[in-house]
């Protein structure tokens, strides 16, 4: 086990890792008291010469004086293909460091739908199906800021990336045989997308399942999300040490102008209406409500669907479960209930169902179903669809239809 606390040493290994075609990479960071998170180890593998096994590497990011360059170097090499699993908060400590996002990446997380697993498969149970180890995760919530790491740390981490070398090797040659290697590249694009991890405060209010009344409150809502995530950021800790959620909505809604009817509200503290924070929310409570209408985005009713349409949108279910099983991909890969429901009720919609791969294993058969063209049934306890006899097509009221 090799372990690296020298910028020398990490450039040595990652010039010998850069010369196989695929890396393995994961990576153990703490942020339960942080906005930003605290990398404290790396772990990586390379695939191997002549049936040897590759290098394998942990790297201490917290020993004193090492440089990570040759690491994000080797992150940024378009050469080698980047393997992780769960990637997204891998990459985002990657982009936080540099400003940059690994080209050529491969989750296999995601990749695991396109070979017919759960959605919501575990690492854990991903390396049980293609390896059939069984892998001990007792170290898993440990505190990996400490020094020195247990050899059970140690032991734990090497093996992320050493088991995930061989389901990346085995996926592979899956999706090749299946010709589904460019499905997982079309997933994995969102992954290389900067927008994908920047944190921008004026947009801090969308990652929030918050929902308010009226464009007034949420003009408030998107100032005030903005204030805390610009405080988080600054002070590097948790968005909820600043204000909590239901503070945040509570102030939209009531809208408080005065320190002192803030003080009012049932989220605030005893206290906070006189400290400096408190004025700063105010001021940013003022700026929402002066905002201009017209640069507030408009607040999302989710309206129920018509009787027929909703009928349709449970067939489409139906077809969608059908057509991942005999495709032996996640249902979710190809449509969630959003597009579902977008199929049954807009003329022309736009969806990624109705695209590539995913209209010729279900986007066709949803349209001819919609359009009475196709029958659900059931042979040898499998649904199949068959063609109808030739009638006009029952069209479902549609959205538009609704409000013409």
């Amino acid at each position: 086990m090799r372990i690296i606390t020298t910028t020398a040493d990490l450039a040595s290994a990652c010039e010998e890792l850069a010369q196989g075609d695929f890396v393995t990479v994961d990576t153990e960071f703490m942020r339960e008291s942080t906005y930003w998170p605290i990398l404290c180890l790396i772990q990586m593998a390379g695939p191997g010469r002549d049936s040897a096994a590759g290098p394998e590497v942990i790297v201490d990011p917290m020993a004193p004086g090492i440089d990570l360059a040759p690491f994000f170097d080797l992150m940024m090499n378009e050469q080698i293909v980047k393997v992780f699993h769960a990637a997204r908060q891998d990459i985002e400590i990657i982009f936080v460091e540099t400003g940059k996002v690994p080209k050529r990446v491969f989750d296999t997380q995601i990749a695991a739908m396109v070979c017919g697993c759960n959605e919501s498969i575990s690492y854990v149970n991903l390396v049980k199906k293609y390896t059939g180890a069984d892998l001990d995760k007792s170290s898993r919530f440990t505190d990996w800021s400490r020094r020195p790491l247990s050899q059970n740390q140690l032991v734990y981490a090497l093996g992320d990336v050493t088991h995930l070398r061989d389901v990346y090797v085995k996926m592979r040659q899956e999706m090749a045989a299946e010709n589904r290697l460019e499905w997982v590249e079309e997933e994995m694009a969102e992954l290389m997308t900067s927008a994908t991890y920047e944190t921008v405060p004026a947009d801090a209010w969308q990652r929030l399942k918050l929902k308010v009344r009226g464009r007034k409150a949420l003009a408030v809502l998107i100032e005030i999300c903005a204030w805390r995530e610009q405080h988080a950021q600054a002070s590097d800790v948790p968005r909820g040490r600043i204000l909590r959620d239901d503070a945040l909505l509570d102030i939209a809604h009531q809208a408080p102008t005065t320190v002192e009817k803030l003080g009012e509200l049932r989220s605030m503290s005893d206290g906070f209406a006189r400290s400096q924070r408190a004025r700063e929310i105010i001021d940013a409570v003022k700026a929402g409500l002066a905002r201009d209408p017209a640069t507030v985005p408009s607040v999302e009713h989710h309206e129920a669907i018509a009787a027929e349409a909703g009928a349709l949108v449970e067939l489409l279910k139906v077809l969608l479960k059908a057509a991942a099983a005999r495709a032996r991909v996640a249902p979710r890969l190809i449509a969630d209930t959003e597009d579902l429901e977008l199929i049954a009720t807009k003329a022309n919609p736009s969806v990624r169902a109705l695209e590539g791969w995913r209209r010729k294993i279900f986007g066709e058969d949803a349209l001819r179903l919609k359009r009475g063209e196709l029958a659900l049934t059931l042979r040898a306890g499998e649904v199949v669809a068959i063609a109808t006899e030739a009638q006009p097509a029952v069209r479902p009221q549609t959205s538009e239809t609704l409000t013409a």
